[in-house]
């Protein structure tokens, strides 16, 4: 199992770099991840975030279409806020285990 520290936190992570206790996230730690992916958080990233975490902690499959209708952007925001691989980035900023639907 690997580690990685943010936030002066460290955190165990898969070889991917995603979080495999989800309990470990913080805001101070979303921002240093984000960083690293070349993004500034602003609140409604931060909005998007705890959606994903919501929907990961109630179980739910996370999925574009899923993000389409949270109600919190469309689509073509989302690939905006999180550019390239918007679901696998976002939920690794969120602390979550990459989705099944990615690859």
């Amino acid at each position: 199992m690997a580690q990685k520290t943010y936030a002066g936190v460290t955190v165990d992570v898969n070889d991917e770099g995603y979080f495999n206790d989800p309990s470990q996230w913080t805001k101070e730690i979303a921002a240093e991840i984000a960083k690293e992916e070349g993004l500034s958080l602003t609140d409604k990233h931060y909005e998007m975030l705890e959606y994903l975490r919501n929907k990961f902690n109630s179980g739910e499959q996370l999925t574009i279409r899923g993000i389409n209708k949270s109600g919190i952007v469309d689509v073509k925001t989302f690939y905006q806020m999180f550019p390239g691989a918007p679901l696998k980035k976002s939920t690794k900023i969120a602390g979550i285990p990459k989705p099944t639907s990615c690859v």
